[in-house]
């Protein structure tokens, strides 16, 4: 089983080309990680300053009770670039689901 969520988060004006750079170069241990945790999808949408996450995970292997460390370092790596709480972990609003059409399922 799968889950689906989404979220909205907000770059500084400006950051724009650097945000993208960064997921463009992003850590091979990052993408290991999110593997490990049972990622199929992230995917991250900008429109103008805001961002819209969108994330599906294997409900299967179960979320880890602490921030793993690789996590931490890429938001504090991210964190002049966007808005952030002040441990770096950024500011997230999440998205209540309207609507979701999957093909082969009601």
């Amino acid at each position: 089983m799968y889950e689906r969520r989404a979220w909205v988060m907000k770059l500084k004006t400006g950051n724009e080309k650097l945000y993208k750079e960064r997921h463009d170069n992003i850590w091979p241990e990052m993408l290991d990680l999110m593997n490990k945790q049972g990622t199929h999808n992230f995917s991250i949408y900008r429109y103008g300053c805001l961002l819209f996450v969108y994330q599906e995970r294997d409900t299967s292997i179960p979320e880890p009770d602490t921030i793993d460390p690789i996590i931490w370092r890429w938001w504090k790596m991210m964190a002049p670039l966007m808005e952030t709480n002040s441990d770096y972990s950024p500011i997230t609003e999440s998205l209540e689901e309207m609507f979701c059409f999957v093909k082969g399922k009601k």
